[in-house]
């Protein structure tokens, strides 16, 4: 895979992105802007949140968007019982007497931590620690993980009884946070009708795992202008309460606002929207895309907030006016 340039790279980029965004609509039907967010978030090396109710497809599209990409995937289903090891991997004694590691499920590249709120604080780190360290440690002996690693954690917005909601430092791990809306009723008459059909459909591989690692540098590589970067630093640094930067509105409704990740995670979101669009270098509405699923889980509000009915996106779009 040779390129001559960065400028014909991103070409290719852009093709093979719409080639993948076709393959996953064969099996995903009419969750565009979801599809483009989580791939904005792989190419990007980010991880996502994915936040809906259940039966909305969540799992199938972490699977097709694998097996699309040609990349090794694994489920782990967060139960109040689960264990560290049950994650990470243990080490047992093999017949020979000596201490073997079996590799855990975070040994793959694309990880789907399915409702991860219902697992205690002490197993929801073992998995947070992989994500920004790249490697897991096991009675001292570190391992790393292969790249690509991507991880997609969903949680359950209706369900909050007997579940451990992630930590704001936890959450700030996370590149985006993804709503999944209920599909629209034409679209969800065609997933009826093909769902329950003998009708099935497989993906075809679209890119191979050194592709992905070449396109997520080549991200990095995408030049920013000094306005565009500004925009997105100070955007953040409104949120932040009581600081030089701070508007009347945050100061009234936010108790928490966003740290410096935010501002790198916009930047990385906007080079990834731009390159998606057939951009060579972002502006400010590349930034602005990518605003909500950046700031929405940085962002705690106040009682005051609560209490007149202002939400997180309400006070998100006031700061970007």
């Amino acid at each position: 895979m040779t390129y001559s340039n960065d400028v014909e790279a991103l070409d290719a980029f852009v093709k093979k992105y719409h080639a993948l965004k076709s393959e996953i609509s064969k099996v995903i039907i009419g969750q565009d802007v979801v599809v483009q967010n989580l791939l904005i978030s792989l190419f990007s090396k980010g991880h996502c949140l994915l936040v809906g109710v259940p039966g909305l497809a969540k799992t199938l599209l972490v699977n097709t968007t694998a097996h699309a990409l040609g990349l090794k995937y694994s489920r782990i289903q967060f139960t109040p019982d689960l264990m560290p090891s049950d994650i990470v991997g243990t080490e047992i004694l093999d017949e020979n007497r000596k201490f073997r590691f079996i590799k855990g499920p975070v040994f793959a590249n694309i990880i789907l931590a399915d409702e991860i709120n219902r697992t205690p604080p002490k197993t929801q780190s073992a998995l947070l620690e992989a994500m920004q360290e790249k490697k897991v440690t096991v009675a001292g002996n570190s391992y790393n993980l292969e790249e690509p690693f991507f991880v997609l954690a969903t949680q359950n917005p209706i369900e909050q009884e007997g579940t451990y909601p992630l930590p704001e430092a936890q959450l700030d791990r996370f590149m985006f946070n993804i709503n999944l809306d209920y599909p629209a009723f034409e679209d969800e008459m065609r997933i009826v009708n093909e769902t329950t059909s003998d009708l099935t459909k497989e993906t075809d591989i679209i890119l191979s795992s050194e592709e992905i690692i070449y396109f997520q540098d080549l991200i990095r590589r995408i030049p920013v202008v000094d306005n565009v970067i500004r925009y997105a630093v100070e955007l953040v640094s409104k949120t932040r309460p009581n600081t030089e930067k701070a508007t009347e509105l945050a100061n009234k409704y936010i108790s928490w606002g966003a740290g410096p990740r935010a501002s790198q995670y916009l930047i990385l979101g906007a080079k990834s929207h731009a390159a998606l669009n057939g951009k060579y270098a972002p502006d400010i509405e590349d930034v602005k895309k990518s605003a909500h699923l950046v700031l929405s889980h940085r962002i705690v509000k106040n009682y005051r907030a609560e209490a007149e009915g202002i939400s997180i996106n309400d006070i998100i779009n006031e700061l970007m006016k």
